[in-house]
Protein backbone atom coordinates (compact mmCIF):
# COMPACT_ATOMS: atom_id res chain seq x y z
CA UNK A 1 0.00 0.00 0.00
CA UNK A 2 1.56 3.42 -1.06
CA UNK A 3 2.08 6.08 1.71
CA UNK A 4 0.49 9.24 1.09
CA UNK A 5 2.50 11.84 0.53
CA UNK A 6 2.79 14.70 4.07
CA UNK A 7 5.05 17.40 3.65
CA UNK A 8 8.03 16.60 5.82
CA UNK A 9 8.34 20.42 7.20
CA UNK A 10 4.94 20.08 8.60
CA UNK A 11 5.60 16.26 10.41
CA UNK A 12 7.14 17.66 13.79
CA UNK A 13 5.60 21.00 14.45
CA UNK A 14 4.57 21.16 18.22
CA UNK A 15 1.27 23.52 18.35
CA UNK A 16 -0.46 24.52 21.98
CA UNK A 17 -3.65 25.13 21.07
CA UNK A 18 -5.99 27.85 22.62
CA UNK A 19 -7.15 27.44 26.23
CA UNK A 20 -10.72 26.75 26.13
CA UNK A 21 -13.91 28.05 28.89
CA UNK A 22 -12.29 31.35 29.01
CA UNK A 23 -15.31 33.67 29.32
CA UNK A 24 -16.43 33.32 33.01
CA UNK A 25 -12.86 34.43 33.53
CA UNK A 26 -11.15 37.93 33.71
CA UNK A 27 -8.92 36.83 30.17
CA UNK A 28 -5.70 39.38 31.05
CA UNK A 29 -3.76 36.12 29.11
CA UNK A 30 -4.20 37.26 25.32
CA UNK A 31 -3.78 41.01 24.79
CA UNK A 32 -7.86 41.35 24.31
CA UNK A 33 -9.54 44.41 25.24
CA UNK A 34 -11.05 42.27 29.01
CA UNK A 35 -14.75 44.10 28.46
CA UNK A 36 -15.00 44.60 24.77
CA UNK A 37 -17.22 47.34 22.71
CA UNK A 38 -19.96 48.99 24.21
CA UNK A 39 -22.90 47.16 24.33
CA UNK A 40 -25.26 49.29 22.24
CA UNK A 41 -22.80 49.32 19.68
CA UNK A 42 -22.97 45.10 19.52
CA UNK A 43 -26.83 45.31 19.67
CA UNK A 44 -27.29 47.99 16.85
CA UNK A 45 -24.79 45.56 14.65
CA UNK A 46 -26.88 42.52 15.93
CA UNK A 47 -30.49 44.16 14.74
CA UNK A 48 -28.62 44.47 10.97
CA UNK A 49 -27.73 40.39 10.95
CA UNK A 50 -30.87 39.21 8.83
CA UNK A 51 -31.57 35.46 7.54
CA UNK A 52 -30.79 36.63 4.38
CA UNK A 53 -27.56 38.56 5.28
CA UNK A 54 -26.27 35.10 6.68
CA UNK A 55 -27.32 33.59 3.61
CA UNK A 56 -25.20 35.79 1.35
CA UNK A 57 -21.65 35.42 0.72
CA UNK A 58 -19.32 37.96 1.88
CA UNK A 59 -19.13 40.83 -0.25
CA UNK A 60 -15.90 43.06 0.99
CA UNK A 61 -16.15 46.04 -1.10
CA UNK A 62 -17.98 47.96 0.97
CA UNK A 63 -15.53 47.49 4.26
CA UNK A 64 -12.38 48.37 1.59
CA UNK A 65 -13.60 51.68 0.38
CA UNK A 66 -14.74 52.68 4.09
CA UNK A 67 -11.30 51.23 5.49
CA UNK A 68 -9.75 53.20 2.47
CA UNK A 69 -11.04 56.74 3.48
CA UNK A 70 -10.13 55.64 7.06
CA UNK A 71 -6.84 55.22 6.42
CA UNK A 72 -6.23 57.75 3.92
CA UNK A 73 -5.12 55.44 0.94
CA UNK A 74 -6.04 53.76 -2.28
CA UNK A 75 -8.74 50.83 -2.43
CA UNK A 76 -5.56 48.88 -4.16
CA UNK A 77 -3.11 49.24 -1.64
CA UNK A 78 -5.67 47.37 0.33
CA UNK A 79 -5.97 43.63 1.04
CA UNK A 80 -8.66 42.21 4.22
CA UNK A 81 -8.21 38.95 5.50
CA UNK A 82 -9.70 36.48 8.31
CA UNK A 83 -7.50 38.24 11.16
CA UNK A 84 -3.67 38.94 11.00
CA UNK A 85 -2.83 35.98 11.73
CA UNK A 86 -3.99 34.69 8.01
CA UNK A 87 -2.17 37.85 6.47
CA UNK A 88 0.99 37.20 8.25
CA UNK A 89 0.44 33.77 6.57
CA UNK A 90 -0.11 35.02 3.18
CA UNK A 91 3.15 37.20 3.05
CA UNK A 92 4.73 34.36 4.21
CA UNK A 93 3.34 31.93 1.02
CA UNK A 94 3.91 34.16 -1.58
CA UNK A 95 7.24 35.95 -0.70
CA UNK A 96 8.98 33.26 1.18
CA UNK A 97 11.45 32.01 -1.31
CA UNK A 98 12.04 27.88 -0.65
CA UNK A 99 15.04 27.57 0.98
CA UNK A 100 15.70 31.24 2.68
CA UNK A 101 15.26 32.68 6.01
CA UNK A 102 12.83 34.78 7.97
CA UNK A 103 14.64 37.57 10.09
CA UNK A 104 12.57 38.63 13.35
CA UNK A 105 13.58 39.52 16.43
CA UNK A 106 13.12 37.02 19.75
CA UNK A 107 11.26 37.09 22.05
CA UNK A 108 8.18 38.13 19.52
CA UNK A 109 4.60 37.11 18.08
CA UNK A 110 5.21 32.97 17.93
CA UNK A 111 3.60 32.88 14.91
CA UNK A 112 6.22 34.20 12.69
CA UNK A 113 8.09 31.52 13.88
CA UNK A 114 5.46 28.99 13.11
CA UNK A 115 5.42 30.03 10.01
CA UNK A 116 8.55 29.74 9.12
CA UNK A 117 7.98 25.69 10.01
CA UNK A 118 4.84 25.86 7.78
CA UNK A 119 6.68 26.98 4.79
CA UNK A 120 10.12 25.43 4.89
CA UNK A 121 11.77 28.28 5.65
CA UNK A 122 14.86 28.98 8.14
CA UNK A 123 13.95 31.04 11.37
CA UNK A 124 16.96 33.86 12.17
CA UNK A 125 15.84 35.37 15.49
CA UNK A 126 17.84 38.43 16.74
CA UNK A 127 17.74 37.95 20.56
CA UNK A 128 17.05 40.31 23.22
CA UNK A 129 19.64 41.14 25.72
CA UNK A 130 19.57 39.84 29.24
CA UNK A 131 18.00 43.80 29.84
CA UNK A 132 15.56 43.63 27.49
CA UNK A 133 17.51 45.98 25.22
CA UNK A 134 17.94 45.11 21.72
CA UNK A 135 21.16 45.43 19.50
CA UNK A 136 19.97 47.09 16.38
CA UNK A 137 22.75 46.41 14.46
CA UNK A 138 22.30 42.92 14.96
CA UNK A 139 18.95 43.68 13.41
CA UNK A 140 20.91 45.09 10.03
CA UNK A 141 23.16 42.70 10.10
CA UNK A 142 21.00 39.37 9.95
CA UNK A 143 19.19 40.89 6.43
CA UNK A 144 22.04 39.23 4.56
CA UNK A 145 21.43 37.55 0.89
CA UNK A 146 19.72 34.47 1.75
CA UNK A 147 16.94 36.09 3.88
CA UNK A 148 13.48 36.74 1.73
CA UNK A 149 11.39 38.35 4.89
CA UNK A 150 11.85 40.53 7.36
CA UNK A 151 9.74 41.28 10.36
CA UNK A 152 9.17 44.52 12.26
CA UNK A 153 6.70 44.22 14.74
CA UNK A 154 6.06 47.79 16.23
CA UNK A 155 5.19 47.85 19.01
CA UNK A 156 7.10 44.54 19.93
CA UNK A 157 5.25 41.65 22.04
CA UNK A 158 5.70 41.08 24.75
CA UNK A 159 8.13 43.75 25.97
CA UNK A 160 7.14 46.79 24.54
CA UNK A 161 9.80 47.97 22.79
CA UNK A 162 9.51 50.05 19.21
CA UNK A 163 11.83 51.35 16.52
CA UNK A 164 12.55 55.12 15.66
CA UNK A 165 12.03 56.24 12.01
CA UNK A 166 15.93 56.24 10.91
CA UNK A 167 16.06 52.58 12.03
CA UNK A 168 12.87 51.28 9.77
CA UNK A 169 14.32 53.39 7.14
CA UNK A 170 17.63 51.04 7.32
CA UNK A 171 15.82 48.37 7.43
CA UNK A 172 14.19 48.92 4.69
CA UNK A 173 16.95 50.40 2.65
CA UNK A 174 19.38 47.04 3.96
CA UNK A 175 16.02 44.50 3.39
CA UNK A 176 15.94 46.25 -0.51
CA UNK A 177 19.41 45.65 -1.15
CA UNK A 178 18.83 41.43 -0.59
CA UNK A 179 15.47 41.48 -2.53
CA UNK A 180 13.72 40.85 1.43
CA UNK A 181 10.30 42.03 1.94
CA UNK A 182 9.78 43.97 4.99
CA UNK A 183 6.74 43.10 7.27
CA UNK A 184 5.40 45.74 9.69
CA UNK A 185 2.83 44.65 12.10
CA UNK A 186 1.41 47.46 13.87
CA UNK A 187 -1.08 44.91 15.70
CA UNK A 188 -0.66 47.15 18.62
CA UNK A 189 -0.36 50.59 17.01
CA UNK A 190 -3.31 52.56 18.99
CA UNK A 191 -1.29 52.15 22.17
CA UNK A 192 1.24 54.56 21.73
CA UNK A 193 1.96 57.50 19.71
CA UNK A 194 3.85 56.64 15.86
CA UNK A 195 2.80 54.26 13.04
CA UNK A 196 4.84 54.21 10.00
CA UNK A 197 2.09 53.93 7.21
CA UNK A 198 2.74 56.72 5.83
CA UNK A 199 6.44 55.81 4.91
CA UNK A 200 4.39 52.30 3.69
CA UNK A 201 3.78 53.24 0.49
CA UNK A 202 7.11 55.30 -0.33
CA UNK A 203 8.75 52.07 -0.51
CA UNK A 204 8.32 48.93 -2.91
CA UNK A 205 9.45 45.88 -0.44
CA UNK A 206 7.51 47.22 2.60
CA UNK A 207 3.67 45.97 3.81
CA UNK A 208 1.77 46.66 6.83
CA UNK A 209 0.05 44.22 9.13
CA UNK A 210 -2.85 45.71 11.24
CA UNK A 211 -5.57 43.41 13.14
CA UNK A 212 -9.24 44.32 14.77
CA UNK A 213 -8.58 42.27 17.57
CA UNK A 214 -7.00 44.32 20.45
CA UNK A 215 -7.78 48.05 19.79
CA UNK A 216 -11.58 47.47 18.04
CA UNK A 217 -12.53 44.07 20.39
CA UNK A 218 -12.83 41.67 17.59
CA UNK A 219 -10.58 38.81 18.12
CA UNK A 220 -13.73 36.40 17.85
CA UNK A 221 -14.80 36.99 14.43
CA UNK A 222 -11.32 37.37 12.95
CA UNK A 223 -10.64 41.02 10.47
CA UNK A 224 -7.23 41.97 9.73
CA UNK A 225 -5.84 43.66 6.86
CA UNK A 226 -2.74 44.43 4.57
CA UNK A 227 -1.52 47.91 3.20
CA UNK A 228 1.23 48.12 0.56
CA UNK A 229 1.85 49.09 -3.03
CA UNK A 230 -0.26 47.95 -5.64
CA UNK A 231 1.45 45.15 -7.03
CA UNK A 232 2.07 43.57 -3.59
CA UNK A 233 -1.17 43.58 -2.75
CA UNK A 234 -2.37 42.50 -6.06
CA UNK A 235 0.35 39.27 -5.28
CA UNK A 236 -1.44 38.57 -1.97
CA UNK A 237 -5.42 38.14 -3.79
CA UNK A 238 -4.17 36.02 -5.50
CA UNK A 239 -3.20 33.62 -2.89
CA UNK A 240 -6.25 34.96 -0.80
CA UNK A 241 -9.31 32.61 -0.93
CA UNK A 242 -12.58 34.83 -2.14
CA UNK A 243 -14.39 34.24 0.95
CA UNK A 244 -11.79 34.32 2.67
CA UNK A 245 -13.29 37.19 5.64
CA UNK A 246 -16.90 36.12 7.07
CA UNK A 247 -19.80 39.02 6.83
CA UNK A 248 -20.05 39.15 10.42
CA UNK A 249 -16.59 40.48 10.88
CA UNK A 250 -17.26 43.20 7.78
CA UNK A 251 -19.94 44.39 8.51
CA UNK A 252 -18.82 45.19 12.33
CA UNK A 253 -15.36 46.88 10.44
CA UNK A 254 -18.07 49.11 8.79
CA UNK A 255 -19.55 50.29 11.69
CA UNK A 256 -16.76 50.51 13.99
CA UNK A 257 -14.53 52.48 11.41
CA UNK A 258 -17.76 54.66 11.38
CA UNK A 259 -18.84 55.76 14.63
CA UNK A 260 -17.45 58.77 15.71
CA UNK A 261 -15.11 59.41 18.48
CA UNK A 262 -15.30 55.65 19.24
CA UNK A 263 -11.25 55.00 18.26
CA UNK A 264 -10.43 57.86 20.69
CA UNK A 265 -12.86 56.55 23.46
CA UNK A 266 -11.34 52.83 23.45
CA UNK A 267 -7.74 54.14 23.81
CA UNK A 268 -8.56 56.88 26.46
CA UNK A 269 -10.42 54.24 28.55
CA UNK A 270 -7.12 51.96 27.92
CA UNK A 271 -4.50 54.80 28.59
CA UNK A 272 -6.43 55.47 31.53
CA UNK A 273 -6.21 51.89 33.22
CA UNK A 274 -2.82 51.44 32.30
CA UNK A 275 -1.49 54.94 33.65
CA UNK A 276 -3.45 53.59 37.08
CA UNK A 277 -1.58 49.97 36.79
CA UNK A 278 1.32 51.75 36.27
CA UNK A 279 1.32 53.78 39.50
CA UNK A 280 0.50 50.91 41.50
CA UNK A 281 3.40 49.11 40.15
CA UNK A 282 5.35 51.83 41.16
CA UNK A 283 4.03 51.66 44.57
CA UNK A 284 4.84 48.79 44.84
CA UNK A 285 8.51 48.39 43.57
CA UNK A 286 7.52 46.32 40.69
CA UNK A 287 10.19 45.78 37.79
CA UNK A 288 7.92 45.99 34.45
CA UNK A 289 7.63 47.35 31.37
CA UNK A 290 4.18 48.95 30.07
CA UNK A 291 4.82 51.78 27.61
CA UNK A 292 3.53 51.08 24.59
CA UNK A 293 0.84 48.44 23.21
CA UNK A 294 -2.51 47.06 25.43
CA UNK A 295 0.01 45.22 28.29
CA UNK A 296 2.15 45.15 30.42
CA UNK A 297 5.14 42.95 31.11
CA UNK A 298 5.65 42.14 35.37
CA UNK A 299 8.35 40.89 37.17
CA UNK A 300 7.02 38.67 39.72
CA UNK A 301 8.32 38.27 43.31
CA UNK A 302 7.50 34.82 43.33
CA UNK A 303 7.41 32.41 40.56
CA UNK A 304 5.33 33.83 38.10
CA UNK A 305 3.67 29.84 37.81
CA UNK A 306 2.40 30.34 41.66
CA UNK A 307 0.91 33.84 41.10
CA UNK A 308 -0.71 32.73 37.56
CA UNK A 309 -2.36 29.45 39.48
CA UNK A 310 -3.62 32.05 42.25
CA UNK A 311 -4.90 34.64 39.84
CA UNK A 312 -6.88 31.70 38.25
CA UNK A 313 -8.33 30.60 41.38
CA UNK A 314 -9.75 34.44 41.54
CA UNK A 315 -11.08 34.19 37.79
CA UNK A 316 -8.22 35.84 36.09
CA UNK A 317 -5.93 34.86 33.35
CA UNK A 318 -2.79 35.70 32.71
CA UNK A 319 0.56 34.64 29.91
CA UNK A 320 3.42 33.39 31.64
CA UNK A 321 6.73 31.75 29.37
CA UNK A 322 8.82 29.04 29.32
CA UNK A 323 11.87 30.99 27.48
CA UNK A 324 14.72 31.46 29.80
CA UNK A 325 14.75 35.17 29.18
CA UNK A 326 10.98 35.70 30.01
CA UNK A 327 10.64 32.93 32.88
CA UNK A 328 10.72 36.02 35.68
CA UNK A 329 7.96 37.27 33.93
CA UNK A 330 4.48 37.51 32.93
CA UNK A 331 2.32 39.33 30.84
CA UNK A 332 -0.87 41.01 31.32
CA UNK A 333 -3.47 42.88 29.18
CA UNK A 334 -4.18 46.59 30.16
CA UNK A 335 -7.95 47.43 29.94
CA UNK A 336 -10.01 50.24 32.14
CA UNK A 337 -9.13 51.38 35.62
CA UNK A 338 -12.05 49.27 36.83
CA UNK A 339 -10.17 46.14 35.49
CA UNK A 340 -6.87 46.96 36.45
CA UNK A 341 -7.82 47.84 39.81
CA UNK A 342 -9.42 44.60 40.25
CA UNK A 343 -6.45 42.68 38.60
CA UNK A 344 -3.94 45.01 40.90
CA UNK A 345 -5.92 43.63 44.11
CA UNK A 346 -6.02 40.25 43.34
CA UNK A 347 -2.01 40.43 42.73
CA UNK A 348 -1.49 42.00 45.93
CA UNK A 349 -2.68 38.74 47.23
CA UNK A 350 -1.47 36.30 44.89
CA UNK A 351 2.06 37.62 44.90
CA UNK A 352 2.98 37.18 48.13
CA UNK A 353 4.32 34.29 50.27
CA UNK A 354 1.05 32.96 52.93
CA UNK A 355 1.25 34.48 56.64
Amino acid sequence: MSVMYVKECVKDILRIGGRQGRLDFLRLDMNENPEGLPAELVERVKAQLTPEFFATYPEPERFLGILADYLGVGRENLCVTNGSDMAIRYLFEVFGRPGSSVVTVSPTFEMYRINCLIFGLNHKPVSYRPDFTLDFQKVLDAITEEVSIVSVLNPNNPIGTVYTEEQFEQIVKKAEQVGALVIVDEAYHYFYDGTFLPLVLKHDNVVLVRTFSKLFSLAAVRLGFLVGNEKLIHYVWNVRPTFDTNAVALKFGEVLLTEPGLCDRLVAIEREGRQYLVGWLKEHEYTFFAENGNYAFIKTKLPPAVVKDRLEEKKILVKTYGQEILKDYMRISTGSKKVMETFTGALLAADREAD
